[in-house]
């Protein structure tokens, strides 16, 4: 009774979501995303984790708003965790305060909108996405993430992992536009340089990469592909990888970070060993880290 009942509360919610127009996954237990099938797990650079059939393969990729799906979703995985798929594709920025690591809010930069206090103690600010590219963190403002294109939240009614606690919303404020101050500490800042190398290491011109967005996306696969106990590694030559796709030009620092933080969650990667992996992998190219965090 208790199971069919925490199936019906995920469904509910969900079905609230997917009519804000929000496309919506499930987690497991612990906030990651449900493992790929094996089939998605041995395809190859061709497989699209975006056309996906799968239920539940591939992280935020799964999220939908298609209501039968929804249903499939919760009544496979009852005791799972919903998330919402942030980004253009739902229009949503979510502002993500975590007072475990200094974050607060900040009235004057951050505006009354809809609004769930975390199971950690924390909050989560929903905005709708202000166009173009955001960096994956609020400037000057530790402990204060931003979840849009590549990102997920959590989002009620699931309980915390650690503290027993659900996600909640805080009274029915809309959703509404990000204030232009908060808009610009949420753009991308050209925080990666190419330092001086240590050895010697090819130079290309952006032009040399005659399809990045195949190249990136062969890159990332390599990390799903990678056989249980190796995604660290996997994930650590990813980021080479990509660090010299960013070196010839060919994506840009916050894209970079971004697709590889998305991965490597998606792979059950812990967020500090995506940052290292990251720092570990442009460091290794000769790029300079100042400013990356997953």
């Amino acid at each position: 009774m208790e199971l069919r009942s925490a199936s019906e509360a995920l469904l509910r919610n969900a079905i609230g979501y997917a009519e804000h127009g929000w496309p919506v996954f499930l987690l497991g237990r612990t906030k990651r995303p449900l493992a790929n099938c094996d089939a998605c797990k041995d395809a190859g650079a061709e497989h699209d984790p975006a056309s996906c059939g799968c239920l539940t393969c591939h992280g935020f990729y799964a999220a939908t708003t298609d209501l039968d799906r929804l249903a499939a979703m919760c009544a496979a995985h009852p005791r799972g965790m919903l998330a919402i798929r942030t980004g253009a594709v739902a229009d949503l920025a979510v502002v993500d305060i975590d007072p475990r690591n200094g974050g607060a809010l900040d009235h004057a930069l951050m505006p009354r909108t809809a609004c769930v206090a975390t199971g950690g103690g924390g909050w989560h600010l929903f905005y709708r996405h202000p166009g173009g590219r955001l960096a994956p963190q609020v400037a000057d403002h530790p402990g204060v993430d931003l979840k849009a294109d590549g990102g997920y939240v959590v989002a009620p009614p699931s309980i915390h992992p650690r503290t027993g606690q659900p996600y909640r919303w805080i009274g029915s404020h809309p959703v509404i536009e990000m204030a232009p101050a908060l808009v610009e500490l949420c753009r991308p800042r050209d925080t990666l340089t190419v330092a001086a190398p240590t050895g010697p290491t090819p130079t290309r011109r952006a032009g040399a990469i005659s399809a990045p967005d195949a190249l990136l996306a062969s890159i990332l696969a390599s990390v799903d592909r990678a056989p249980k106990g190796g995604h660290r590694r996997a994930l650590y030559g990813a980021a080479r990888g990509v660090a010299r796709m960013v070196a010839a030009g060919a994506i840009d620092q916050a894209d970079a970070v971004a697709a590889l933080t998305a991965t490597g969650r998606q792979a059950h990667q812990t967020d500090r060993e995506i940052r290292e992996a990251i720092k570990g992998g442009f460091r290794a190219e000769h790029i300079a880290t100042e400013g990356i965090a997953a």
